[in-house]
């Protein structure tokens, strides 16, 4: 039955070798092509592999910047941004929010051979990016008297390891049933003709489904079930790789919920024109992000009349989502709105014509992938508002240079000596802002710079601030 759905769709290559496998190998096979949605397929042959991408055909006149809530200089004083806060705290302390990492990735480019969210980023006690996040959500869920949950989106290569350092650390404090596992969308890889790639003669290509396929995965895995149960209707999303990030942020949470917003962001102003992120822009009447790959530098460049950047709302991958909005885009009884594929040519090893595996040493074949920043333009009453850089971004994505584990140990160190000063504590620091010896505040005692003010405040007797500080 398998084998003619297969033939019937023009894919029956994938079961040439079949009588060559053994019991164990023919099952595997067999339960990888039961995933395989040949209709879906069918339709991305059509679009990608034999058409022509939309997303390069972007009308550039009709292309502006698009408008965003700019930070103040003082929020808790700013009117509209105290209503914010103190929306996003009623909507916490009912219990309606829930955080969301996507941690699919591995290390690699850190030459690092395990799960990224096992890597070790923090100044002075080395702490993991996920014994970071669990911190700020433990902290959190103290101060609003609620259990936030936490959604882990893995990926097929290490949601074992994932789940494994989890439970060996005790999920950090937090309760087991707050942690909510689901893997990370596969997709079929094909060659360049649109045929489904054989990796092995018993297992063909399959490869993650982009960040975009987080929808997909909340849905097919029931997490979004659990949220409805739970009556939480504001997801956090975030990246693995940014330990600044402020996870559970009231006035985000506030404006979110007072723009009645399907899908939320934070830009981040570039810091400088070609910097390498997405641009949030507004397309017509829609709000969409565009790569900084498909956006000619002159509009990178362009300044307004103040001598600004015109384009300067950077899109750093921290959303809130609408669970309902969710459910519509990534749901089984999904409408016509879809989050669109992508395609990305890749090297794929294959087994060849003759049985042999073939490492290719140039483009071969081709992935399919989903962004989640695609939903913004399906998304009603979007809202995108500032957050500031040195409190919200720091990403390790390099083992060296920019972005990389030296840049964000000294925007970690910025930002605590930042507290520490606004709080009159005085501490040597470059011309960056950044002390000379290594301190470090965990998210159990303050997750953002009023929280610890209030705290440190509170303390009746100040700790030494020396190299190797630490306060928790």
């Amino acid at each position: 039955m398998l084998k003619e759905k297969f033939t019937a769709a023009g894919q029956g290559h994938v079961f040439k070798y079949f009588d060559e496998l053994d019991e164990a190998q023919k099952s595997a096979l067999t339960a990888q092509l039961e995933q395989v949605d040949l209709d879906e397929l069918a339709t991305l042959n059509k679009e990608l592999v034999f058409g022509q991408e939309s997303s390069q055909s972007i009308d550039f006149s009709k292309l502006s910047p698009a408008p965003y809530q700019a930070l103040p200089k003082d929020k808790s004083s700013d009117p509209l941004w105290a209503k914010a806060k103190e929306v996003g705290e009623q909507a916490l302390r009912a219990g309606r929010v829930a955080a969301f990492v996507v941690a699919g990735g591995q290390g690699t480019r850190l030459g690092f051979n395990a799960p990224k969210g096992l890597y070790k980023v923090t100044p002075v006690k080395g702490k993991s990016l996920f014994q970071v996040f669990a911190e700020k959500i433990l902290s959190a869920s103290r101060k609003y008297g609620v259990s936030i949950p936490w959604l882990v989106m893995t990926s097929h290569i290490n949601d074992s390891a994932t789940r494994k350092f989890f439970e060996e650390n005790n999920f950090f404090g937090l309760k087991k049933e707050d942690v909510i596992f689901f893997k990370q969308g596969l997709m079929p890889a094909v060659d360049l003709n649109g045929k489904i790639i054989l990796e092995e003669k018993g297992k063909i290509a399959m490869t993650p489904d982009g960040h975009g396929g987080c929808l997909r995965g909340m849905c097919r895995s029931g997490a979004i079930d659990e949220l409805k149960k739970r009556g939480i209707d504001c997801i956090s999303y975030f990246q693995v790789d940014n330990p600044l990030v402020n996870i559970i942020d009231p006035y985000f949470i506030g404006f979110h919920i007072m723009g009645g917003s399907e899908m939320s962001s934070k830009m981040i102003p570039k810091a400088y024109p070609l910097e390498k992120v997405g641009h949030f822009c507004k397309l017509g009447n829609s709000l969409c992000v565009v790569e900084y790959s498909d956006l000619p530098n002159e509009y990178q460049e362009k300044l307004d009349a103040n001598g600004k950047l015109e384009f300067i709302a950077g899109s750093v991958a921290i959303h809130i989502l609408d669970r309902n909005f969710v459910e519509s885009l990534g749901g089984a009884n999904s409408s016509a709105k879809k989050l669109p594929f992508h395609r990305a040519n890749k090297k794929i090893p294959f087994i060849d014509e003759a049985g042999n595996f073939v490492k290719p040493d140039k483009p071969n074949g081709i992935k399919f992938e989903m962004f989640v920043f695609d939903a913004l333009p399906m998304a009603k009453s979007p809202v995108i508002i500032e957050g500031a850089r040195g409190d919200e971004f720091s990403p390790v994505k390099n083992a060296e240079g920019v972005d990389s584990p030296l840049t964000c140990k000294r925007h970690q160190k910025a930002q605590f000596a930042r507290w520490l000063k606004k709080s009159g504590v005085e501490i040597a620091c470059d011309g960056e802002g950044v002390p000379s010896i290594d301190i470090e505040i965990s998210p159990l005692f303050a997750s953002n710079e009023d929280d610890f003010v209030e705290r440190w405040n509170a303390l009746a007797a100040k700790p030494e601030i020396k190299d190797g500080f630490y306060l928790e």
